[in-house]
């Protein structure tokens, strides 16, 4: 099962190591991991996405929150939130199909950032299966060059805040 973990820390180095090296350590690899700093500049908010069994992952929960640089963890998982990855690619635009290129990203809302002969660079958010569901579409009307994914990044929805006690 996909799992979206978000972990607060204190923003010092090896603060991250520490904490990839837990999941690392028991087997589980890391699709996706995004870290920056939150509107605290001394705590730094990271979100894991990985694939894994319920009962491991809330196990490698609580022993992160023994880490001493961690302040809090939680899956977002089966709560309700929101999330979004950026996208950047390049894309070679095919003799004749501009009016179809130019469809799928206003479908999307994508937007160009730079063109340079027959070479688009586009922006895309939202969350990672849209983001596939995109880079599909995309692919069907031009010829995909480069791309570049940030991984996800996670927020629970509403009033909820993770570590308002902190």
């Amino acid at each position: 099962m996909r799992h979206i973990i978000s972990i607060l820390l204190q923003n010092e180095a090896g603060a991250l190591a520490r904490v990839a090296g837990l999941f690392a350590a028991r087997g589980y690899n890391i699709d996706s991991l995004t870290v920056a700093a939150t509107h605290d500049p001394q705590v730094s908010r990271l979100s894991l996405v990985l694939q894994g069994d319920e009962e491991v992952i809330d196990q490698i929960i609580k022993q992160s929150r023994k880490l001493v640089d961690v302040l809090e963890v939680a899956d977002l998982t089966a709560r309700l939130h929101l999330e979004s990855e950026l996208l950047i690619v390049k894309v070679r635009t095919v003799a004749g199909n501009g009016d179809a290129l130019d469809a799928c990203l206003y479908r999307h809302r994508a937007f160009p950032i730079d063109e340079s002969g027959d070479i688009r660079t586009i922006q895309f958010a939202g969350p990672g299966s849209v983001v596939d569901s995109f880079l599909g579409e995309l692919a069907a009307v031009s010829s995909l060059v480069e791309l570049a994914r940030s991984g996800t990044a996670a927020l629970e929805r509403g009033d909820a805040v993770l570590g308002a006690g902190i």
